[in-house]
């Protein structure tokens, strides 16, 4: 029970560390303007089809509300206009906008985006261009020109960075109008007038060189607040936590990819959870094994037990008694050595060469000869000839299975 106990405890912390990790927000899905359209979510939401106000931050503001118009376009409203939202980036909390009717430099003109700076989106580069109505035959065959502007039929509206306009040619041109629209016919001996002096929005990717533009390209804008862009890089969504209305949270998916994740998040969930794993895993081994052992001591048979209790039979090897021994013929070797066999001049059990004076045994039924000491040591372990392993007539042994016969009947006897 202890050990059930024990495994218990460690899954229960290992679930609540795994799923701790992943905060219980509120979300309402993702949502797009047409099939296959850049998703929509928070802190984003689309109006008329993500219509609760956990799906969007700030909700009552409206600031980070979107929604479609009838030619299925993604619009967000800034100041007093609406724009196209080209593209979110959620991890770097960006957003590109242009203008539906593609011509941004009116926008521009209109100074809609003067003050948008510090509000609840930021530009990254705001640079004052001076827009100029200059005729079509003068030579400026680097500036691009503006054709959403429009003209006349013998001049063009283009955009100049306004320190390179006012450096290089701002002493040729007629006085700033006052109004930006209608656009003042050029003069005769400029072959230019301005239009308006108005800040213009740069991307980041823009550098001084690239004056040959119409000023049309995406307009990069950028959030800092909420800050999701660290819960999205590692696969979680981002949202108010349930129950609140201001607090935000991040859930991160359990079943995702986690491509995303920085090699310090993942080598904290693998010590988070590994550790708590491998300890699990050794309280389990722990309860199972005590089990198994618990449930063979209830279901051992009787005749096991009995028998494991038991004292093995012993198994006793006797050689010849000592007076047996001694009736071994014996014999002293003279200097000439002489045996009855001239060829067993060496002793099978040493291996020595027989030398005079020393005293020989023999083995009656084979007549084998040995040094007495070397054969009266191996007659007392065994009961056979150390050559032929013969057993000499009338010799008194106990044999193995005798010894074995006799313990057993010793055991069970009552």
């Amino acid at each position: 029970m202890t050990s059930f106990k024990t495994f218990f405890l460690c899954f229960s912390f290992f679930f609540v560390l795994v799923f701790r990790a992943s905060a219980d927000i509120t979300t309402c899905g993702k949502a797009s303007c047409m099939p296959g359209g850049s998703p929509v979510h928070f802190p984003f939401r689309l109006r008329n089809r993500q219509n609760s106000s956990s799906c969007a931050y700030a909700a009552r503001t409206g600031r980070f509300d979107l929604s479609c118009n009838n030619r299925s376009q993604t619009l967000i409203r800034l100041g007093s206009g609406d724009f196209t939202v080209e593209r979110i980036d959620y991890k770097e909390q960006s957003i590109w906008i242009n203008d539906p009717d593609d011509c941004l430099p009116r926008r521009f003109l209109n100074q809609e985006f003067a003050n948008l700076t510090g509000e609840t989106f930021q530009i990254a580069n705001l640079q004052n261009y001076t827009f100029l109505n200059c005729s079509a035959d003068m030579t400026m065959s680097f500036f691009t020109p503006i054709r959403c502007l429009g003209g006349g039929k013998d001049y063009e509206v283009i955009a100049v960075p306004t320190a390179v306009w006012e450096t290089s040619y701002g002493s040729s041109v007629l006085p700033t109008s006052e109004s930006a629209s209608p656009a003042p016919a050029p003069s005769p001996a400029s072959g230019c007038s301005v239009i308006g002096i108005v800040p213009v929005p740069l991307s980041r990717s823009f550098y001084w060189p690239s004056l040959i533009s119409d000023l049309s390209a995406d307009i990069q804008l950028t959030w800092r607040d909420p800050n999701c862009g660290a819960c999205v890089q590692r696969g979680g969504e981002c949202g108010y936590r349930s129950g609140s209305a201001t607090e935000i949270g991040c859930s991160v998916s359990l079943n995702g990819s986690g491509t995303g994740l920085p090699r310090s998040a993942k080598y904290g969930i693998i010590i988070g959870v590994g550790i708590p794993g491998f300890i699990c895993i050794i309280g389990l081994a722990s309860y199972i094994c005590g089990r198994v052992r618990a449930c063979g001591r209830r279901h051992r048979p009787y005749s096991d037990y009995t028998r494991s209790n038991m004292p093995e039979p012993v198994v006793v090897l006797m050689g010849l008694d000592g007076p047996t021994i001694d009736s071994f013929p014996k014999i002293e070797l003279g200097e000439s050595k002489r045996l009855p066999k001239p060829s067993d001049n060496t002793c099978p059990i040493c291996l020595s060469e027989y030398q005079p004076k020393e005293t020989l045994r023999t083995i009656p039924e084979c007549n084998h000869y040995f040094h007495a000491s070397c054969v009266d040591e191996w007659l007392k372990m065994n009961a056979t000839c150390p050559l032929c392993r013969n057993s000499p007539d009338g010799s008194s042994h106990v044999s193995p299975s005798t010894s074995a016969s006799t313990s057993s009947s010793s055991l069970l006897s009552p």
